[in-house]
């Protein structure tokens, strides 16, 4: 295979066009491709591996979104590749699956991917079908996609992991790049075999195991004794049968001892009884014998209490009477003070007390007095009211004065007024007439202003949205890069879970499905930032809707460009003076609008002032007559006002007015008859008293009571003296209940014999009852045991004649599969398929172990080792390195970096040979090698490039991708690329063929 020219377009970081003349870069056979970190010097190989192959290396498989970021809206991601393959030149076009605008309306679509393949000798059918490319570009190259990302594409720290892999990682790489199905064939056929012939005989001996397990159940054993399952099972049915037998002889004696048992627990619980009673009928006498005396105390309480009744009755009669003449008393002396603050107050302080016979007689005469004076005041008061009426009358008639005054100035002023308002209104009058006819002109120019502000705002309201678009557009294509870099992230942490997945279904003693141990002594456990498939389809997901939503941006971006030149060049003046123009023509319209539409008010104005005019003038004749008649009016209100407050000042001496002066009277009369009534009152409460109190006095000698106060100890509430009463009627009958129960016959019997233990025929009855279901337990359990025992038995002798040769068959034929599969009985835990790859990957290490010992100056080979791996795992895959200078081997990882890199790059080299020999001698005329160079030093890098000089002397061309700047100096043929931002683009340094 030689590479000859390569074409991309939006592909990647590649945001236009870049092309590579692999012919004019190679002619010298070696090349550097280097360029800043990130700026996509790996993107050239994927661009190679996606023309030939559809995919990329890697772990960048499995990303779809291949479109650039920096492309033109519309632009269609494009790589295609000049190379010639099994001898024959072709040109590679590929196109990856992208989202583009819709044609119609707003939105993406997804374009499919598409492939092509042109023979360029015209030989042959052109082909365009993905998967016909697919399957032509593997045959023209001998190798599948995995193996030339191994062989000519040398990808970044891929062969340095290959170098430290464990075992099992070490053999999954080697099977995808060797042939292996065929021994992998032989596996299974042994494998199929096994199970076929495992499924025969379990056929056989499933009937059997059967039964046995079911004998082993009913017999209640773990498992068969002896190798006669038969003999085995006629034990156990035998043995079955004598225990059916001792356990029906054990029933019979538990059930005689159970009924004994329970006869003697019925007597002993009855005479226990009795002297129960017994006891608590003696204990109730004794109890009513204690308190005999406590029930005479009670019994004269309660007759206390009955004769106390009476006297309470009459005490609470005193009680009361002595309350009401108390109140009657506070009432008296309330009414005296109020009278103290009338003119009552020198009548009620001549009076006595207790009252004398004429007290009364001298209120009464107080009270007819000024009765009198009373009816002297209503006639005064009647005067009062009509010189109140008078008064506000005269304030009236002043108002009204006041009023008519200047009403009548006002008028006069306005009369005044009329002929300046007409010459006005005249002038305004024309002025409306002139506005309107120049209103139409004035319209038309803020027409005009008006539709250029509008098409200035349309520009600018287009501009602001293609902004925000813009702005928009450009935190999609973040937001697309973060989640694309997060789903890469959670695609890395999803091939490192797998590990653990797969160690959740081991099985302790089964052969794992990945290197076929059957021991697992360190299997991978579940991280915390475990990674399962719904996550990373998650992940996808958010990504593809992310990748869309960028697009969708991006044309919506376009769409608001097309319409902003749709509408034609800016407008040369400033938006202010526009906006200015259209105020300034805007005013003039609506100023000539409020002139116009005034015309008809203006007019109606006019007529309206002469009949103002008029109607003043009749107003100030009618006005001037009504005000020299209020004037007449006011002189006589004056003098009637006069007259009437000296006759009122006469008849209420030094009080304010007539009401206050019949108020206090009024208060001397109610506080008088106040007085007679509270007086009489007290009087006779404090008699009814009296009379109380000598009522109770008798009723206290006639209860036969020394005095109230033991009267009132004496008295208790009706619920009282009713428990007291209940109390003495419950003690007789308690004392009668008592002697019946001693005079009953058993109960004086068992007092008579003493207290019976209970508890000892209760635990024998208990025990024995106890004793009886476990034996009727037994005794069925024996029998039916027995019974099926004897059925199985007989199963068995018809099914355990026909199996033996069968199970020596299947036992060869199982060791074989053990062996074949790598264990068992193989030493070295290699399975067939390990065995073949053990032997390719010693003849990788022969190969890789030349250039290793050039590049180390003969130091360094690498040692291959069949042993069989730690704990059970399979052997055959061992890498060590071997150190000349010591003699001691020693693991990869014992390596300083630089030896490392070595290491790894003799490994990957060697591995290139053998994978190409194993292709078929195919020829690779172009190999990468991807980044590494940095770890070495001078003398290092002279043995690593004298090695790839080497191989540029064989007839191949090989292409380092670098960023170590001495490498420039080393090689003159040079692609570059240059990072910017709107997309990277290449520059080749080589001379010109």
């Amino acid at each position: 295979m030689r590479l000859h020219a390569l074409s991309v377009t939006a592909f990647g970081p590649f945001g236009g066009s870049v092309d590579v003349d692999f012919d004019r870069l190679g002619a010298d056979g070696l090349f550097l491709l280097h360029g800043p970190t990130g700026a996509g010097k790996t993107s050239v190989l994927d661009a190679v591996a996606f023309a030939l192959y559809g995919v990329l290396p890697g772990s960048r498989r499995e990303n779809r979104r291949l479109l650039s970021d920096h492309a033109e809206a519309g632009v269609a991601p494009r790589v295609v590749l000049e190379a010639t393959l099994g001898g024959r030149r072709v040109t590679l076009s590929r196109t990856p699956e992208y989202l583009r605008p819709k044609r119609r309306g707003d939105g993406v679509t997804k374009q499919n991917a598409s492939a092509s393949l042109v023979w360029e000798d015209g030989d042959g059918e052109n082909l365009t079908r993905i998967d016909e490319v697919a399957r032509e570009v593997e045959r023209l190259l001998g190798m599948r996609v995995d193996q030339f990302f191994q062989v000519v594409m040398l990808p970044q720290g891929e062969f340095a992991r290959f170098l430290r892999a464990r075992t099992e990682d070490r053999g999954a790489l080697l099977e995808q790049l060797f042939d292996t199905d065929r021994f992998s064939s032989v596996e299974q056929w042994f494998a199929e075999r096994r199970r076929a012939g495992a499924d025969a005989l379990a056929g056989r001996t499933d009937a059997l195991d059967r039964l046995a397990a079911q004998v082993a159940t009913a017999a209640g054993v773990e498992h068969a004794v002896g190798d006669d399952v038969v003999d085995w099972a006629t034990g156990l049915a035998e043995d079955a049968r004598d225990r059916v037998v001792v356990e029906q002889a054990r029933l019979a004696a538990a059930r005689a001892d159970h009924d004994a048992a329970r006869i003697a627990a019925a007597d002993a619980h009855r005479r226990a009884d009795a002297r129960r009673r017994g006891e608590a009928a003696q204990a109730a006498l004794a109890v009513l014998s204690a308190g005999r005396a406590d029930r005479e105390r009670r019994a004269e309480e309660l007759d206390a209490a009955g004769r106390a009744e009476a006297v309470i009755g009459r005490l609470a009669a005193y009680d009361a009477a002595r309350r009401r003449a108390d109140r009657a008393e506070t009432a008296m002396t309330a009414g005296v003070d109020t009278a103290a603050r009338t003119r009552a107050a020198d009548v009620v302080a001549a009076l006595s007390w207790p009252p004398s016979e004429d007290d009364a007689a001298r209120l009464d005469a107080a009270v007819q007095d000024w009765s009198g004076e009373i009816a002297v005041l209503d006639g005064v008061a009647e005067v009062e009211r009509h010189r109140a009426s008078a008064d506000r009358d005269r304030r009236t008639a002043l108002d009204r004065v006041r009023e008519l005054t200047e009403t009548l100035a006002d008028a006069r002023a306005r009369l005044d007024a009329v002929p300046a308002d007409r010459l006005r209104l005249d002038a305004e009058l024309a002025d409306c007439i002139d506005a309107a006819a120049a209103l139409g002109s004035a319209e038309s120019r803020r027409a005009e202003a008006a539709a250029a502000v509008d098409a200035r705002l349309e520009r600018r309201r287009i501009e602001r949205r293609l902004a925000e678009a813009v702005e928009t557009a450009d935190a999609a294509r973040r937001n697309c890069d973060e989640l694309r870099a997060r789903w890469l992230d959670v695609r890395e942490r999803r091939l490192d879970s797998m590990s653990a997945e797969l160690a959740a279904r081991l099985t302790a003693g089964e052969p794992c499905t990945v290197c076929g141990a059957t021991e697992h002594p360190r299997p991978a456990v579940r991280r915390e930032d475990h990674v399962d498939l719904r996550d990373e389809r998650e992940a996808e997901a958010r990504k593809s809707a992310a990748e869309a939503d960028e697009v969708s941006a991006r044309a919506r971006v376009e769409h608001l460009r097309e319409t902003l030149a749709a509408l034609g060049p800016d407008d040369a003046a400033d938006s202010a003076a526009l906006a200015e123009r259209l105020d300034a023509a805007t005013a003039e319209v609506v100023r000539l609008q409020e002139r116009a539409v005034r015309r008809e008010a203006v007019a109606s104005a006019r007529a309206a002032l002469d009949r103002e005019a008029d109607k003043t003038a009749a107003r100030i004749t009618a006005v001037s007559a009504e005000l020299a008649s209020t004037h007449e009016r006011l002189t006589a209100l004056e003098t009637r006002i006069a007259e009437d407050t000296a006759r009122v000042e006469s008849a209420i001496g030094p009080s304010a007015s007539v009401a206050d002066r019949r108020r206090g009277v009024e208060e001397a009369i109610d506080a008088a008859l106040a007085v007679r009534d509270t007086r009489t009152a007290a009087a006779a409460a404090r008699t009814a008293a009296d009379r109380a109190n000598a009522d109770a006095d008798d009723a206290v000698t006639e209860a036969g009571f020394a005095g109230r106060a033991e009267a009132i100890a004496a008295a208790r509430t009706a619920e009282a003296r009713e428990r007291l009463r209940a109390d003495l009627a419950r003690a007789e009958r308690e004392e009668a209940a008592a002697g019946a129960a001693l005079a009953d016959a058993d109960v004086a019997a068992a007092m008579i014999d003493g207290p019976v233990d209970t508890d000892a025929v209760d635990a024998v009855d208990v025990a024995t009852r106890e004793a009886l279901d476990r034996a009727v337990a037994s005794a069925d359990e024996a029998e039916r045991r027995s019974r099926q025992l004897a059925d199985l038995t007989a199963q068995l002798w018809s099914v355990a004649d026909a199996i033996g040769p069968l199970q020596q068959r299947q036992q060869e034929l199982e060791a074989l599969a053990d062996v074949v599969a790598g264990r068992g009985a193989n030493a070295r835990k290699m399975s067939l398929r390990s065995y073949v790859l053990a032997a390719r990957l010693e003849e990788v290490a022969a190969a890789a172990s030349l250039r290793f010992r050039r590049m180390s100056e003969g130091r360094f080979e690498f040692v291959h080792s069949d042993e069989a791996g730690p704990r059970g795992t399979r052997g055959g895959l061992g890498l060590d390195i071997r150190d000349d200078y010591t003699g001691v081997v020693r693991p990869a990882g014992t390596l300083s970096g630089g030896e490392a890199f070595c290491a790894s790059l003799s490994l990957a080299l060697g591995l290139a040979d053998v994978v190409a020999a194993e292709a078929g001698g195919v020829t690779l005329d172009t190999m990468f090698v991807d980044e590494g160079f940095g770890t070495l030093d001078a003398e290092s890098l002279d043995a690593v490039m004298g090695v790839l000089d080497d191989l540029r002397s064989g007839g191949r061309t090989v292409g380092i991708v670098s960023h170590v700047s001495e490498l420039r100096d080393r090689v003159p043929s040079r692609l570059e690329v240059m990072r910017g931002r709107t997309g990277s683009t290449v520059r080749v340094h080589a001379p010109a063929i």
